[in-house]
């Protein structure tokens, strides 16, 4: 499955041999415990055409033109058949003008605010070669016809397919996330169910097509707006040596990807990513352009958290993967503010949550990213007379999901929750609480 993934991306480990492949896994982890918050980098479409360079500014108006006239001659779709009467060529032409992609209009004269920054997606995926790019323009237009991808959104395909793709909030940039759960299919009932017979594999690629088009539902054609999606693949679990047909039907994606999807994917994050993968793309890859290298992130199972919350905000990452994020969640929403603190190697630090009044109930997320600290909880009355409450006796974390608490505030306090340090690197706590006004039963 390995070859599959990277038919569409190229990781940033780029070496020869085996010999390599362990300086580079050792730079890597070197590389992750240094690196800083990512770079916000603007996509060239997203700037108005005054600031692009005259080439590129060149290209796009050429392509505008190109567009234009293939509408107007009824040649976009292929060409025109020329005995077709006038009146009914003047009515394809008329159903043309009105054509638009991913909610879009292609028409350039019709002056929408997306068409350029559709137009500029081709045109970059071709390296702004007009005729390659309004090729591909044209072959999406005809595919989309033929795999029916605009009704795609009705169907209603295999159930339980969340289990295998889902979309899940937005990262920091508000691109929307694209979960795809490789080791979900490592299940023989779910990879019966959805690559049984040539049939379930068919309805499974247009599973991985319609969630593609919710993701776009979610995006923004606006100078300025967000117009790509994130991809997370999470390799957990995920077989090695995988099946004939899943490899064709990820291949197939992919391609289609590559042919149909043009800059749509904003940045791809490879999680939990096993060591068999390292050393098949080691082997295998050649170095690709530094454009889609920096579009490529890594995180090895013990860096999965610290990883994703560079570009995912801990209110918007599931708990799964290191965030605070819980489905269904009746307490907190992702409006709900997290607040940060540091704690040095080898040191102790508190987190206390006020609770000045009576009559209520505090509650609280909290988690460490990384973890391997121990940690307490307990409410603290500010009646010197009255006793300490432990709410969680300190032991020893490791690992795992974030913890979350309540407790009902009989009198005056404070919540004091302790995090001991025993490492050799600092570690970052995220937390965030609330009150709730309780009636004592």
């Amino acid at each position: 499955m390995a070859n599959e993934i990277e038919n569409e991306m190229t990781p940033e480990v780029q070496e020869a041999n085996e010999k390599e492949f362990g300086k580079t896994f050792a730079n890597q982890e070197l590389d992750e415990e240094n690196s800083e918050e990512p770079p916000s980098f603007q996509e060239d479409e997203k700037k108005v055409a005054m600031e692009m360079k005259p080439r590129k500014k060149k290209a796009l108006i050429e392509f505008r033109c190109r567009v234009e006239d293939a509408i107007l001659g009824n040649y976009l779709l292929g060409k025109s058949n020329n005995y077709v009467c006038r009146k009914e060529s003047a009515k394809e032409i008329e159903q043309l003008k009105e054509i638009t992609l991913w909610g879009v209009p292609l028409m350039p004269s019709k002056c929408h605010v997306g068409t350029d920054i559709v137009l500029l997606k081709f045109l970059k995926a071709k390296d702004y070669k007009i005729h390659e790019a309004f090729e591909m323009l044209r072959q999406t237009l005809k595919w989309r016809k033929e795999f029916k991808a605009d009704e795609i959104l009705e169907e209603s395909l295999v159930p339980d397919f969340e289990k295998v793709a889902y979309l899940n909030s937005r990262d920091k940039e508000g691109h929307p996330l694209y979960y795809n759960i490789y080791g979900a299919l490592k299940d023989k009932q779910m990879h019966y169910k959805i690559l049984g017979s040539e049939d379930n594999c068919e309805r499974f690629l247009r599973l991985r097509v319609q969630y593609m088009e919710k993701g776009i539902k979610e995006l923004n054609f606006e100078p300025g707006g967000t117009d790509s999606v994130v991809q997370i693949i999470d390799l957990k679990n995920s077989s090695g040596p995988a099946t004939k047909k899943l490899c064709s039907v990820f291949q197939r994606y992919w391609m289609l990807l590559q042919d149909h999807y043009p800059e749509l994917i904003h940045r791809n994050i490879i999680i939990n990513v096993p060591l068999w993968y390292y050393v098949s793309h080691v082997l295998s890859s050649r170095l690709k352009t530094q454009r889609m290298n920096n579009k490529i992130v890594f995180a090895r199972p013990g860096k999965v958290p610290e990883i994703l919350l560079k570009y995912v905000s801990p209110e918007n990452l599931p708990v799964e993967y290191g965030g605070l994020k819980r489905e269904n969640d009746n307490e907190f929403f992702s409006e709900d503010k997290v607040s940060e603190q540091k704690v040095r190697a080898n040191a102790s630090e508190s987190i206390q949550i006020p609770a000045p009044e009576a009559g209520v109930t505090i509650v609280w997320d909290l988690t460490v990213v990384g973890w391997d600290v121990s940690y307490k909880e307990e409410f603290v009355p500010d009646d010197e007379g009255s006793y300490k409450v432990l709410l969680q006796q300190e032991k020893e974390k490791k690992g795992g999901e974030s913890v979350r608490n309540s407790f009902y505030i009989s009198e005056p306090g404070k919540i004091v929750i302790t995090i001991d340090n025993f490492m050799l690197k600092k570690k970052k706590v995220l937390y965030r609480y609330k009150t709730k006004p309780t009636f004592p039963m």
